[in-house]
């Protein structure tokens, strides 16, 4: 009985993270369609009409930001950071899987402490009303999208550090 409870969580967990992944690329996509959109308007207004749009540069700029936050958890899910392993030339198994283990927790610490950081920042901004330029966006949404961001990241780091312990033990 206690295999059948593990499957059905597990599959559970994989719907969550299939579903999670899903919304975050979507909206990626979203975002990325939403940059190229405006570039593209901004450049056609600036060349043909001679008025370019207001606040584009502002807009491209919190938009590059959210694509960041948003793929940061797709790409920490998937393995697909930048990495590099020292410890793969040893021949011992133990090391190996204790370089893995020490590399995946210090990842999971790091975006933690990121979060917590970027948490203490949004909150700032959010106090003190702070704004973009010229159309006055509040920036704490950024804030706050990076927090969400780091906290996820942190979340699949776990997942990713497990899943790599069990490949390499």
């Amino acid at each position: 009985m206690p295999s059948g409870t593990d499957t059905s969580a597990s599959r559970r967990l994989q719907g969550i993270r299939r579903g999670a992944a899903f919304l975050l690329g979507l909206a990626c996509l979203l975002v990325l369609v939403a940059m190229i959109a405006l570039t593209c308007l901004d450049v056609v207004a600036r060349y043909l009409f001679n008025s370019p749009v207001n606040g584009a540069y502002e807009l491209t700029q919190l938009l590059l930001a959210s694509l960041i936050f948003l793929a940061l958890p797709l790409t920490t899910a998937a393995g697909e950071h930048i990495e590099v392993e020292l410890l793969d030339g040893l021949k011992s198994k133990i090391l190996k899987v204790f370089g893995a283990v020490c590399a995946g927790f210090a990842t999971v610490a790091v975006f933690a402490i990121v979060s917590l950081e970027l948490s203490e920042h949004a909150e700032k901004l959010q106090r003190r009303e702070q704004v973009t330029d010229s159309l006055e966006i509040p920036l704490y949404l950024i804030g706050w999208l990076g927090t969400a961001s780091f906290a996820i990241s942190a979340i699949a780091a776990i997942f990713w550090t497990l899943r790599r312990w069990r490949e390499k033990a």
